[in-house]
């Protein structure tokens, strides 16, 4: 999930794997693959940081979670 901002200030999440595209006119809209569309204070360059951040977090968390593989013999 990312957080992004409404125009009236309030802030919510999204699911970052739902999201189809975003655009600028000039309004950022994030539009989800179910055709929901979401007018975000963010530029489209901030969305795209935050998804990035969060899929580097979803691999990083992954990495932790799975044990490394064994030695190998000698």
């Amino acid at each position: 999930m990312i957080v992004v901002t409404r125009l009236n200030a309030t802030r919510f999440a999204i699911n970052a794997d739902l999201i189809e595209r975003i655009q600028e006119n000039p309004d950022t809209v994030v539009v989800m693959v179910n055709g929901a569309k979401y007018v975000v204070r963010e530029t489209m360059e901030e969305v795209i940081s935050l998804v990035a951040g969060h899929r580097a977090r979803v691999i990083s968390l992954a990495r932790q979670l799975v044990p490394s593989d064994p030695p190998l013999p000698h």
